[in-house]
């Protein structure tokens, strides 16, 4: 039997993951000398290399004297902590990686945590070590001290910590020896972390993730943990309510390089992707025909945010997508359940509208943002916290926020964050900035990066991750400008925005297609005020000295999806195309939405 080691790689966001498993393959010869392989060979969809994040959890293998090595590369997002939560099940070890200037983060203690709880062994790599202000020998006593306040056992707390730069290539004992290659890490995963485990017995594997081809439907992908598993064997499947479901496997793969590899038997230990079993949902197992054994259910954390999704029914729809039926979006919404664990869909009073509940605004953006580039247009409300009532307290999620920012621009910084009812726990210096700890409650951290960034010139790190449910802290003041809505459908024209420039700022730019009832600037007061930006000037065949002035238009400001959905109030919608993001009125005419104010009023 081969020797098989089955490793995740967690790290927080830009601290270097993926960079390292690019070249652990590298090290494994899976690419010919004369291939380009490129970098971040992991991140392999479009919406991970544009943002630089992992979003989906991958597996690969290389072969190292001899030893299989199952690396699976996960998200380093607290929003994609299902990922990180379900693929923990297969590794039997974990690398941590740490920047070796910023130290373990928010992020880093989220998902130890879960592989701490888990038992699992760890070996610490301090990445950037080549950076010119580094600290190594601090951010090891500080990743010490983080293992002790998660109750980590004695084994886990004799960890091994491995030094390096993986970006230049490098891994060693210690920082002040580069080393020539990574080879010391892999030896480090050898002798380390324990061989898989094999169990003797009848047959035992949880689907801890899934794949999709287009040719064989669904694919299982987990970790056989007990007996052997064939192609074309009889099985049963085990499903979370303990029913039991017969079934056969079609093919075997084993994960080979960055590829599948196709297999006739695979024995405990090893990371197995199956074909032709249906219906199965992740966190199922697959036991034996006869004597079907269930494991523990994988438990996922629960969402904290929902949003409305409702179809695209203003004035331009079906201009620029493919898919803008109820039942396209209902489709895709419920084919998206079936792979991403943290989501949740309910159907509402209204045919065409969805409540969609996720870990957080990211984890919804890049929902929506997949969607939009698959063609299909729909339109979303604003994020709405979810809401608990516990022993009869009405209770709220609250999460922890950390901002690294330079020292004349923190009081800014602490009385944002303050406004939203955020605690400060702790403030102290870290290099040339000033590092910041809060409680903040979740509805106050929407729209707060985009005022964090405006006060402090793009300078500020945030990051934040969810505590717990904590009771109601009150209410938090939403916008504080109110909004320039267009009066009439039409174009934008220079001349009437140009006039209109000091009643605030502009969101679109002459040449624009506008509809009645889009949302089309920021006002400079507090109130909504009605625009015609559609007027042309009006021409006279007299010429009189001044009428030629130049028009001056400041840039319209360009809002990015997650800007857009954090920036709309509850009576506004952020309509979504694949080549536009306008912001609208629930309400388009003026006439219903000053009604419908009354009656709210009344009310």
């Amino acid at each position: 039997m081969q020797n098989i080691r089955n490793i995740a790689i967690i790290a927080h966001v830009d601290h270097g993951k993926t960079t390292l498993v690019d070249k652990i393959l590298h090290t494994g010869k899976l690419f010919r000398e004369n291939q380009e392989s490129g970098e971040l060979i992991l991140d392999n969809n479009d919406l991970e290399r544009e943002r630089g994040i992992t979003i989906l959890a991958k597996n690969v293998s290389v072969q190292y004297k001899g030893t299989k090595i199952n690396i699976i590369d996960t998200p380093g997002h607290a929003d994609f902590g299902g990922e990180v939560e379900r693929v923990l099940n297969m590794a039997d070890g974990v690398v941590l990686l740490v920047d070796a200037f910023e130290g373990p983060m928010p992020q880093t203690r989220f998902v130890t945590q879960k592989a701490l709880a888990q038992g699992k062994t760890v070996v610490l790599v301090i990445n950037k070590v080549d950076k010119a202000n580094c600290r190594p020998e601090e951010v090891h006593d500080q990743v010490f001290d983080l293992f002790f306040n998660l109750d980590a056992t004695e084994k886990q707390l004799d960890f091994r910590t491995v030094y390096g730069s993986s970006k230049q290539g490098w891994m060693g004992p210690d920082y002040k020896n580069p080393t020539s290659d990574i080879t010391h890490l892999l030896d480090v995963i050898i002798d380390y972390f324990p061989n898989a485990p094999r169990y003797e017995g009848t047959l035992q594997m949880q689907i801890t993730s899934l794949d999709y081809s287009s040719f064989v439907g669904r694919i299982a992908v987990g970790r056989v943990l007990r007996g052997t598993i064939k192609d074309n064997m009889p099985v049963s499947l085990v499903k979370r309510d303990g029913s039991v479901v017969k079934s056969r496997i079609k093919e075997l793969f084993t994960f080979e390089g960055l590829g599948k590899l196709k297999a006739t038997e695979v024995g405990a230990g090893d990371i197995v992707a199956i074909t032709g079993i249906e219906g199965f949902e992740i966190g199922d197992t697959i036991a034996d025909f006869e004597n079907p054994e269930g494991l523990t259910p994988i438990a996922i954390d629960e969402p904290t945010m929902n949003m409305l999704f409702t179809i695209n029914n203003s004035p331009f729809f079906g201009k620029e997508g493919k898919f803008v039926t109820s039942r396209h979006l209902r489709d895709r919404l419920f084919k998206e359940l079936e792979k991403n664990l943290a989501l949740k869909v309910e159907e509402t009073n209204s045919a065409d509208s969805y409540l969609v509940f996720g870990r957080g605004i990211l984890h919804l953006s890049v929902l929506i943002e997949t969607m939009r580039r698959e063609g299909y247009e729909l339109q979303v409300g604003q994020p709405q916290v979810i809401i608990k009532e516990i022993d009869g307290k009405k209770c709220e999620p609250i999460e922890y926020l950390t901002v690294d920012v330079p020292e004349p621009v923190s009081g800014k910084v602490i009385e944002y964050v303050s406004q939203r009812k955020g605690d400060m726990l702790l403030m102290e210096p870290k290099g040339d900035l000033l590092h910041l700890e809060f409680e903040i409650p979740s509805r106050g951290i929407i729209g707060l990066r985009n005022n964090i960034l405006t006060a402090t010139a793009g300078e500020a790190i945030m990051a934040h991750r969810f505590k717990a449910f904590e009771p109601w802290k009150g209410h938090i003041p939403s916008r504080n400008n109110g909004v320039l809505i267009s009066g009439e459908q039409g174009t934008a024209i220079a001349y009437s925005i140009d006039k209109l420039q000091d009643r605030g700022k502009f969101f679109v730019e002459p040449g624009d297609p506008i509809y009645t009832g889009q949302v089309i600037g920021e006002n400079n007061r507090q109130d909504d005020i009605v625009v015609n930006i559609t007027k042309e000037k009006k021409l006279s065949n007299m010429r009189a000295s001044g009428t030629d002035d130049k028009m001056r238009i400041a840039p319209k400001i360009n809002f990015s999806l997650e800007e857009a959905m954090e920036y709309i109030q509850g009576d506004e919608y952020v309509e979504i195309t694949p080549s536009n993001i306008r912001l609208r009125k629930v309400l388009l005419d003026e006439t219903e939405r000053k009604r419908n104010e009354k009656k709210m009023v009344s009310q």
